[in-house]
């Protein structure tokens, strides 16, 4: 057993490293419910609020390279700490945008910011435990992370009944100094100056390319951002579909957003239980085919002209129920060769991620109609991308 699988943790640490990957989850489902609202403010038409999510997913693909590097040069904490700083200045920024197009380059730099949270935290899990005890490990995480896309909403909602949409980002911005400050006096540092990797430009380029390169790391690194791009098409879709085609309120919403995560939840805890008894490779597997028919269904039904709202939210419930169980378990096994740079994988992992995460952000607004037809087919790509690279992937 290696070093890394011997290393003890406290139990406060989970949820920590859990508040901080949640950063991205929470800034990016708490104003889904106001786009509406943001599209009235700047008098633009409907489908272009989504251009923002499109600009704060680009923003995560770009600072997780940033961050990775970083995290893997200077040890875990200071690119966290000052990474959640910048989160809630780009935060800051947002609430005092003049129109859209500012709105949409806060979020990008804020983004970049947020990545910190995301690319670190999965370092950290990387430092401290291997296979099946990372993966356990990882879905802790994914419980308190989970809390985040199910208030983020409901919170976003109730805001719009009290308050102007602007004061959402306000409350972000709060959360990202929060981050900061228990970042900087309370979280360990796990990367040991020792194992720091202080790397030129073109020495990081070609580590990069030798990451890219290792079968174990893409494969599971393209089913971890397949997945992404099919649960990113719902969260950059379900705005459009349950408030402007189903006609709910910003509160209905939210419930009914906070309701599917709750899949999310639930498939990250029994993926844990399920994992010593059935293993990482066979998960993954049974996993990509259960999305694979649940957003196949609500395609049948969405070009059906279904408008019955249990009927869609059923298979959109499942396939991110599947999601909470590939999430951490494609992350462990792309990281699985790499605990010598953790962060630099994390990175590309994430990278990939929230690229597909920005295309898939785009191409919904660009396919908003009020139904949810565009949604469920980019579901689907993204489910079927999932599966074709589990064929290809090693099996365990």
């Amino acid at each position: 057993m290696s070093q890394t699988q011997t290393r003890a943790f406290p139990s406060w640490l989970p949820p920590l490293l859990g508040m901080f990957i949640a950063i991205g989850p929470a800034a990016t489902d708490m104003y889904l419910p106001s786009f509406p609202a943001v599209e009235a403010t700047f008098g633009t038409a409907s489908g272009t609020a989504q251009l923002t999510l499109a600009a704060w997913f680009a923003g995560l693909g770009i600072g997780q390279i940033l961050q990775g590097t970083l995290s893997d040069r200077f040890g875990r904490r200071p690119p966290l700490i000052v990474g959640t700083a910048l989160f809630a200045i780009g935060s800051v920024g947002c609430a005092l945008a003049p129109s859209i197009g500012w709105l949409a380059i806060f979020r990008c730099f804020s983004a970049v910011g947020a990545s910190a949270g995301m690319v670190i935290g999965r370092a950290v899990v990387r430092d401290l435990a291997d296979g099946q005890r990372a993966a356990v490990l990882m879905s802790r995480l994914m419980l308190v992370m989970g809390v985040a896309p199910i208030l983020a909403p409901t919170v976003g909602g109730a805001v719009l009944i009290v308050a102007d949409w602007r004061v959402i980002f306000w409350i972000l911005a709060g959360y990202g100094v929060l981050c900061s400050v228990l970042a900087w006096r309370v979280l360990p540092e796990t990367l040991p100056p020792e194992r720091r990797i202080r790397l030129g430009v073109a020495e990081q380029a070609s580590r990069y390319l030798m990451i890219l390169r290792e079968k174990t790391f893409i494969t599971h690194a393209v089913m971890g951002a397949s997945g992404t791009f099919c649960m990113f098409a719902y969260l950059a879709g379900s705005a459009p579909v349950f408030i402007q085609g189903f006609g709910m309120s910003p509160s209905g919403f939210g419930v009914t957003f906070g309701l599917c995560a709750c899949g999310l939840i639930a498939g990250s805890q029994i993926n844990a239980r399920m994992l010593p008894r059935f293993g990482l490779s066979f998960m993954l597997r049974l996993i990509c085919r259960v999305s694979f028919c649940a957003t196949a269904t609500l395609t049948v039904l969405a070009f059906s002209g279904v408008h019955i709202l249990p009927l869609i939210v059923a298979p959109i419930f499942l396939a991110l129920s599947c999601q909470g169980f590939s999430n951490a378990n494609t992350s462990v096994g792309a990281l699985s060769r790499h605990a010598a740079h953790a962060g630099s994988a994390s990175a590309l992992m994430g990278l990939g991620q929230f690229s597909l995460g920005a295309s898939s952000g785009l191409l919904v607004g660009l396919l908003t109609d009020g139904t949810p037809r565009g949604m469920a087919v980019l579901m689907l790509i993204g489910s079927t991308g999932a599966v074709i690279a589990d064929l290809r992937r090693t099996r365990a």
